[in-house]
C-alpha cells in the first residue's frame, strides 16, 4: 500500500516538473540546463522537445550501465519507463499552454520564475515519494559515487557541461544561439534552492503520508 502511494506521488511530482520545464522553455529565457540539449535539437529537426528528452535520457541511462558495471541494478531500470512518460508529460504540458507566447521581457522573467518554481515544487515530490531518480540525477549519482566526488559539484559540473554542449550545438546547428540563455543560468541557479525550501517549510508532510 505505502509502495503504491509513494508511486503514485511519484507520478505527480513527475507531472508537475514537466510542467515547470515547459513553462520555463515557453518563457523564451532558454531552458532548463538538462533540457537544453533536447530544445535545441527539437529546433533544429522535426521530433518535439519531449521526444528528445527520452532519447538523452537514454543515452544517460546507457552510460550508467558502462559506468556502474555490475553495480548497476536491476531496479534501475525503472528509469526507462520514467524517462518515457516524462517526456510524454513535456509535449503534453507544452501543447496545453502552445498559445501562451509572451513578447515583453517582464512577462517572459515572470514566466521563468514561475516555471522555477513550479519545477521546484514537483522536484520536492519527487524526492518526497523516493523511490526512482530522473537519468540526469542518477547520472550525477554514478559518477561521484564511482569517482568519490561530491554530487553537488558533480551536479553543477554536469548543468555547466549539458549548457555548453547546446550552446556549442546551437551554433552548429544555426550559426547563433538559440536555447541557452539567462533562463538557464538562473534555472540552474532557483531550482534546486526552491525544492530544498519546499522540503523545509513542509517537513510534516512525509511522517503524515507514509511510516517514517
Amino acid at each position: 500500500m505505502e509502495k503504491c502511494k509513494r508511486y503514485s506521488l511519484f507520478l505527480i511530482g513527475l507531472f508537475i516538473s514537466s510542467f515547470g520545464v515547459s513553462l520555463i522553455t515557453k518563457a523564451d529565457l532558454g531552458t532548463s540546463p538538462i533540457s537544453s540539449i533536447p530544445y535545441v535539437m527539437s529546433l533544429g529537426y522535426r521530433f518535439t522537445l519531449g521526444q528528445f528528452t527520452i532519447v538523452l535520457s537514454l543515452f544517460l541511462i546507457m552510460l550508467q550501465m558502462i559506468i556502474l558495471k555490475k553495480r548497476f541494478k536491476k531496479e534501475d531500470l525503472l528509469q526507462i519507463p520514467v524517462s518515457v512518460l516524462f517526456g510524454y508529460f513535456i509535449d503534453f504540458t507544452m501543447l496545453l499552454i502552445q498559445n501562451f507566447q509572451p513578447e515583453a521581457y517582464i512577462v517572459k522573467l515572470a514566466a521563468l520564475l514561475a516555471g522555477c518554481l513550479v519545477l521546484g515544487f514537483g522536484v520536492y515530490i519527487e524526492v518526497l515519494a523516493n523511490v526512482v531518480m530522473l537519468p540526469g540525477e542518477s547520472f550525477v549519482r554514478a559518477v561521484s559515487s564511482t569517482w568519490n566526488t561530491d554530487f553537488g559539484m558533480t551536479k553543477v559540473c554536469f548543468d555547466a557541461a549539458m549548457t555548453v554542449f547546446a550552446g556549442a550545438m546551437s551554433f552548429v546547428l544555426f550559426h547563433n544561439l538559440h536555447g541557452v540563455r539567462e533562463g538557464t543560468i538562473v534555472a540552474a541557479l532557483a531550482v534546486g534552492i526552491i525544492a530544498k525550501f519546499f522540503g523545509r517549510i513542509l517537513d510534516f508532510v512525509e511522517p503524515k503520508l507514509f511510516n517514517v
